[in-house]
């Protein structure tokens, strides 16, 4: 990895999905093209159904009128993965770095991303860890993040820039709420959590979004830059 990079961080109380994903896009070409440094974004959606590569529509539980009834907005996006649910009382984290594949093979970034929500879980006496054949972080037989990423090809240079990332679980109830409706990743067998199910303690996603950047940064060797918290931003989602 780049060694002493300063990031971008931002925190954004609430974004239309729609609106982030272009955010993202714009970032990821001002970085190929040396125009701007690397981002990390830090936010939170409304309820939103997104839809990775794999593509298993029947993964969507819920009916065009029962998604409408509940204000849930759908989107097939470009990460790898299977369906997935953001919404209110979950941190979402998109890292928008240059990879060098010379020195960061692509597996080992998201086994990096992984590692930076276990450090942070450890901060609180939960024991995350990682399931054989599956992206993401685990407590026991739950789910407590999802990851998901798209690895861009940069055209000014070799290598990649990232985009999209992972969701982390906060609120209590999270897995009777959104992820109620869907087959989570695809997978049937285990379920979900959320660090206020595990601990019974509130986290603001704000105080999670702060506490992680020292992991990340400390992880993915770059320097952080200050945390700027924007307004929320409704976005559209046209």
């Amino acid at each position: 990895m780049n060694d002493n990079q300063l990031l971008d961080i931002r925190y954004i109380p609430m974004i239309d999905y729609a609106a982030a994903w272009d955010r993202q896009k714009e970032i990821v070409r001002g970085i190929d093209r040396g125009e701007r440094p690397e981002t990390l974004l830090l936010l939170q959606h409304p309820p939103t159904y997104t839809i990775g590569s794999q593509k298993h529509p029947e993964h969507l539980l819920l009916s065009e009128e029962e998604l409408n009834a509940r204000g849930i907005r759908v989107f097939q996006i470009d990460r790898g993965g299977d369906i997935t649910y953001h919404g209110p009382g979950q941190l979402v984290g998109y890292p928008l770095l240059y990879l060098n594949p010379a020195v960061l093979d692509l597996h080992g970034y998201l086994r990096a991303l992984e590692q930076v929500i276990i450090d942070w879980l450890a901060d609180y006496g939960i024991e995350g860890g990682r399931k054989e054949a599956y992206t993401g972080v685990w407590v026991g037989e739950e789910k407590i993040a999802a990851i998901g990423v798209k690895f861009n090809k940069a055209r000014s240079r070799r290598g990649f820039i990232t985009s999209h990332g992972f969701a982390l679980n906060l609120r209590a109830g999270i897995g009777n709420e959104g992820f109620a409706g869907i087959i989570p990743c695809g997978i049937r067998e285990y379920g979900v959590t959320s660090f206020e199910d595990l601990t019974e303690m509130e986290m603001p996603p704000e105080r999670a979004a702060r506490e992680i950047v020292p992991h990340f940064c400390r992880v993915f060797g770059r320097s952080a830059g200050p945390l700027i918290e924007e307004e929320a931003d409704a976005g559209h989602d046209g």
